[in-house]
């Protein structure tokens, strides 16, 4: 008997401050990543799927983009300097899809 499936998790990479699409306020914004692995046995192996998205903490919208996109983005928080107050690209919580 093999017992294999898929397991997702949710990393935040940044914050960022920036008009949001939905509302028109100028608030934060989380730059996420979902990461989507096979797993054998319990053993997450491998990535099969990742997406990126940022979501406004004012109205709570979220919004698709690209890879190359959030490596942007996360350089533009970077540049910005937030002083290291909190460590970014670690898990919040397992992904339920």
């Amino acid at each position: 008997m093999i017992i294999f499936g898929t397991k997702g998790y949710l990393y935040q990479l940044a914050i960022l401050t920036l008009v949001c699409g939905r509302c028109g306020n100028p608030s934060a914004h989380t730059l996420r990543k979902r990461v989507t692995k096979f797993t054998l046995f319990f053993v997450p192996l491998f990535p099969f799927s990742t997406k990126y998205a940022t979501q406004c903490t004012f109205c709570g919208a979220e919004q698709k983009v690209t890879g190359e996109q959030a490596e942007q983005l996360q350089a533009q928080a970077a540049a910005g300097g937030h002083g290291g107050q909190q460590q970014y690209g670690q898990p919040q919580q397992p992904y339920r899809p």
